[in-house]
């Protein structure tokens, strides 16, 4: 796996706020979305790329990749029909710094990204973040209803900080969406 140079610590300072570009392309399998970019991911320009981000590992253990992949190598899942996107594209240090205005601003832009892509089922990497974005107070973890004609999941958010959810745990989750829309 290649790796990334560690960001120096003024690195991870200075990138509050910044972005990192969506991985994105019409009619995927799966565009997941996350929260936010961390401090971190802003600084390397990968999604997921913090240290103790368990998406990498979740994704191969959960069937989606055949391997491990790094953050350094996040573009390559578009060759395997899935995408990265997240609800705010602004970086923080944690989720939690968000406001819900923005959460629910990132929602809408969200769809927008959904009627433009049109992906096959737009997976949703945070509760909170969920319920937040689309006004559905009480939605669970899984399917949900659909924006237009892509199906929605809402996935536990695979960050090092979710402590609900062992690594174990985040795989199964994951694997239900895989299981649900193999063809």
């Amino acid at each position: 796996m290649p790796s990334l140079p560690k960001p120096t610590k003024a690195e991870i300072q200075a990138a509050l706020n910044k972005t990192v570009p969506d991985i994105i392309a019409p009619e995927l399998r799966i565009l997941f979305c996350g929260i936010n970019p961390s401090l971190y991911s802003a600084v390397v320009g990968h999604h997921f790329a913090r240290p103790g981000n368990r998406f990498w590992p979740t994704l191969h253990l959960a069937g989606f990749t055949d391997r491990r992949y790094a953050p350094s190598e996040d573009q390559s899942l578009l060759a395997l029909g899935y995408g990265i996107t997240n609800v705010v594209d602004r970086a923080t240090a944690t989720a939690d710094q968000l406001t819900a205005q923005e959460l629910v601003v990132g929602g809408q832009q969200l769809l927008a990204k959904v009627q433009r892509y049109r992906p096959k089922v737009l997976a949703v990497l945070g509760i909170g973040a969920y319920r937040t974005a689309f006004a559905v107070p009480k939605a669970t973890i899984g399917p949900q209803q659909p924006l237009q004609s892509t199906n929605v999941w809402v996935l536990p958010n695979p960050s090092g900080l979710n402590a609900h959810y062992q690594l174990n745990d985040l795989a199964q989750a994951f694997r239900a969406l895989l299981m649900a829309i193999a063809d």
